[in-house]
C-alpha cells in the first residue's frame, strides 16, 4: 500500500493549519476578517494569501500558504551548488503586526523542500521553520511564555532541540549592521533531513507539532496586553522599531530572498511589513527608559527559560 508523497500530506496539513490560525484571529481581533486571495504562479504552481488590515487587534497581518514547483532557478542552482534541476517548495508563512504597541509582533514560517534529477527522483529534501517574538516594550514575562511554549514543542521529540533552535534564531534574526537582535528570539531551524536519529516521518512529526504550537505561545500575550492603554509617544517608538522590522526583511532573510529570486508573488513576499513606519535619524531612547530597556536586552540574545 502507498503511502502519501510527503509533500501531499505536509501541504494538506498547512491547508489545515492556515485555516484554524486564521479563524482563531479573527476571533481575537472582533472585527477584522481575513481577505483571500488565490494566485498562480506562471512556472507553475500557486497559493492562497490571507490578509488582515485595520483590525481592533490587528494592525496588519498576513497567514499565507503556497506550493510551488518547477525548473530551480539560475540564481538557486548557484546557491544550492546544483545544476539544472526541478524542485517542489511549500510552506506556510506568518506575520501579526498589531496595532497597540504592547502587544508584540510575531513571525512564524514552516515549509517543506524537494529537489529532483533529470528522471523525476527526489535527490534531496528537508524540512525548515520556526517562529519568533518581536516586542516594543519588553514583559519578560511574555517572553518567557513563548519559549516556554517552543520548548515544550522540542522537548517531545528531541533533548537538545530547544537549546540548538533557538540558538539558530538568535544568530539567524540578528540585524548585523545595527549589531542587534530583531526581537526575543524563539526557534528556527532548516535543513532538516533525514539522519541516523529522524527520519522524514519524525521530522514531519515534529515540524508539525511547532506548527500547532503557535496559537498557544502567541494569542495568550495579545489577549494580555491589547487593551492596554498607550500614548502617541509609545506609538511613535513602535514605528521606529517596525523600522529595523523591515530593514531585515530586506537586507538579510533568505526567505524574502527566495520568493525575489524564484519571481514568486511580490504582494505575498511583502505582506511582512508593517503599514505605518519611520526612521528617525540617529534616534536614542532615553536614559533609563523602558525603550531602553528593550535595546539593552536585544544586545545580547537572553536565557528565557
Amino acid at each position: 500500500m502507498n503511502s502519501t508523497p510527503m509533500k501531499d500530506k505536509f501541504y494538506s496539513y498547512i491547508q489545515n493549519l492556515q485555516d484554524t490560525i486564521t479563524s482563531k484571529l479573527e476571533k481575537v481581533d472582533g472585527s477584522a476578517k481575513f481577505q483571500e486571495d488565490i494566485w498562480k504562479r506562471p512556472e507553475g504552481g500557486g497559493g492562497r494569501t490571507r490578509v488582515i488590515e485595520n483590525g481592533s487587534v490587528f494592525e496588519k497581518g498576513g497567514v499565507n500558504i503556497s506550493a510551488v514547483h518547477g525548473k530551480l532557478p539560475k540564481s538557486m542552482q548557484n546557491y544550492f551548488e546544483v545544476d539544472d534541476a526541478d524542485f517542489f517548495a511549500c510552506g506556510l508563512s506568518l506575520v501579526l503586526h498589531p496595532k497597540n504597541p504592547f502587544v508584540p509582533t510575531v513571525h512564524a514560517n514552516w515549509r517543506y523542500f524537494e529537489m529532483y534529477d533529470k528522471e523525476g527522483s527526489i535527490v534531496d529534501q528537508w524540512f525548515g521553520g520556526g517562529q519568533d517574538l518581536t516586542p516594543y516594550y519588553l514583559f519578560e514575562e511574555d517572553a518567557r511564555h513563548f519559549h516556554t511554549i517552543c520548548q515544550g514543542a522540542c522537548d517531545k521529540h528531541h533533548p537538545d532541540f530547544y537549546e540548538k533552535y533557538k540558538e539558530k534564531c538568535d544568530t539567524y534574526f540578528w540585524n548585523a549592521h545595527r549589531n542587534e537582535a530583531r526581537g526575543v528570539g524563539g526557534l528556527f531551524f532548516d535543513y532538516c533531513k533525514a539522519n541516523k536519529e529522524m527520519d522524514m516521518e519524525a521530522w514531519y512529526g515534529f515540524v508539525t507539532e511547532v506548527g500547532d504550537s503557535f496559537l498557544n505561545g502567541y494569542v495568550p500575550i495579545v489577549l494580555k496586553r491589547k487593551d492596554l492603554e498607550f500614548t502617541q509617544e509609545h506609538r511613535t517608538w513602535q514605528e521606529i522599531r517596525r523600522g529595523r522590522y523591515v530593514e531585515f526583511n530586506l537586507v538579510h532573510d533568505k526567505g524574502t530572498l527566495f520568493g525575489l529570486r524564484t519571481n514568486g508573488r511580490i504582494e505575498s513576499i511583502l505582506m511582512s511589513l508593517p503599514p505605518h513606519v519611520q526612521w528617525k535619524y540617529d534616534h536614542h531612547p532615553k536614559t533609563g527608559s523602558e525603550e531602553e530597556k528593550l535595546l539593552e536586552v536585544l544586545k545580547t540574545p537572553k536565557k528565557w527559560v
